[in-house]
């Protein structure tokens, strides 16, 4: 099959040019300025004042089955990346039953080539069950399938577990990716820590339970020489601590999620679940320090930590509610719009946080609008604004807290390997 696709705006040495795009058998057969198809093409895609961008590629997703898929499903899960210009996603192993052993990460890989809509990477994770210190089998499961191990929704408390979990990953070349939390002191807390915290009568989660748990982490990558990544940094102190590591030599990356660039706990007025997350919104500090973190290569990426719920359970107080909140669909309108807008980050910085540099930092074969490439790209309205509908969302979470906001960026259509996986009916 033959598309091609005319007159889109490309980065091209950080600066919009026009750029036709051919397609053929799902790949990327050619870019120019004007291209004439020599042979009869079977579409023509008029993409005429939109930006064409390398699909989005998302290292952190939670798409819930099997186990729980009254709040999401792979299908689901999947549309709502694509809506959201995302054609490579990475999900996170929290499922029951998890993937933890070669067995069941087979059935997963199935399920997912099966149901997603874009291109879908599986975590395995790094313990039975993601709790506990028994480590599972690493080989086996990089055999069947594994893209990196992660715990993700749990931090691994013994520093004698991830250690060893490290020595394997480092001998199988796989990452160990972090959700870096000690539960010891996080003191039954449902936001963060401080003087918001105070006045609200909620208990609050001292940011040092995510900062002293990544201080052990990268000691322990600085001996055993494995790819230690962060997920979800949220503190000024741990964004220190990681610096402080690259400049040692230590192979650890990190990311951040739009919700901690856009928002601090300055946002939380009353009790409102749409606002709960794990690592929770931190001070108008915290965010401005995530903010120079990705201006000065200290954080790497930008994941977005698509965590949907039931709408009956984010109708909860704060107490009671789950954490985390869906960004799949929001995250290139609500960034690009409050920060390239603004002047803060140029478009090209937004793309490479977003798509290019999670894809080189993982191996992974996406982030690039070049020839012999899969076909994966997404068309964004940068012009048109639109408000943020739940109605809108293909998500089964509606737990966003940017619904009623008004943006730039909308996608207009998301291809995977040359085929729609999204087309917006405007």
């Amino acid at each position: 099959m033959k598309r091609l696709i005319k007159n889109g705006q490309c980065l091209v040495d950080g600066h919009l040019q026009v750029r036709d795009l051919l397609i053929v058998d799902g790949k990327i057969a050619k870019i120019s300025q004007h291209i004439t198809a020599a042979t009869p093409v079977d579409q023509i895609v008029d993409a005429q004042g939109l930006f064409m961008s390398p699909g989005l590629v998302d290292l952190h997703v939670h798409l819930r089955e099997p186990g729980q898929t009254d709040k999401e499903t792979v299908k689901t899960g999947s549309l709502a990346a694509a809506h959201g210009g995302y054609t490579t996603i990475a999900a996170m192993p929290n499922v029951i039953p998890a993937p933890d052993t070669p067995e069941r990460m087979r059935d997963m890989l199935v399920l997912n080539q099966r149901d997603g809509a874009v291109h879908l990477v599986q975590y395995a994770t790094i313990t039975t069950a993601r709790g506990g210190d028994e480590l599972v089998d690493m080989p086996g499961l990089k055999d069947a399938g594994a893209f990196a191990f992660s715990n993700d929704g749990n931090g691994v408390q013994t520093a004698g577990t991830m250690y060893q979990a490290m020595i394997q990953a480092a001998r199988l070349n796989m990452a160990v990716v972090a959700h870096a939390e000690d539960d010891s002191l996080t003191y039954g807390g449902v936001m963060h820590e401080g003087s918001v915290s105070k006045r609200l009568g909620l208990p609050g989660i001292p940011s040092v339970s995510e900062t002293a748990q990544v201080a052990r982490d990268v000691a322990l990558a600085a001996a055993t020489g494995a790819h230690y990544h962060v997920c979800h940094v949220s503190s000024a102190a741990t964004v220190q601590v990681i610096r402080a590591a690259k400049a040692a030599g230590v192979n650890v990356t990190c990311e951040v999620s739009p919700h901690h660039l856009l928002l601090s706990d300055e946002k939380i007025t009353r009790d409102n679940a749409m606002l709960k997350m794990n690592p929770p919104l931190g001070s108008e500090q915290d965010r401005q320090a995530l903010i120079a973190g990705l201006l000065d290569g200290t954080i790497d990426v930008i994941a977005t930590d698509h965590a949907p719920h039931t709408d009956a359970e984010k109708a909860q107080s704060m107490l009671k509610a789950p954490f985390g909140i869906t960004g799949s669909e929001t995250a290139f309108a609500m960034l690009y719009t409050k920060f390239v807008k603004s002047g803060l980050f140029s478009l090209a910085q937004l793309i490479n946080w977003m798509s290019v540099s999670p894809a080189e930092l993982f191996g992974l074969n996406a982030g690039k609008l070049t020839e012999g490439q899969s076909a994966d790209i997404a068309l964004f309205d940068l012009t048109t604004p639109f408000t943020i509908h739940s109605d809108d969302f293909l998500s089964k979470g509606h737990n966003s807290p940017f619904i009623g906001e008004q943006v730039l960026g909308k996608t207009v259509r998301t291809i995977v390997s040359g085929t729609d996986a999204y087309l917006s009916k405007d």
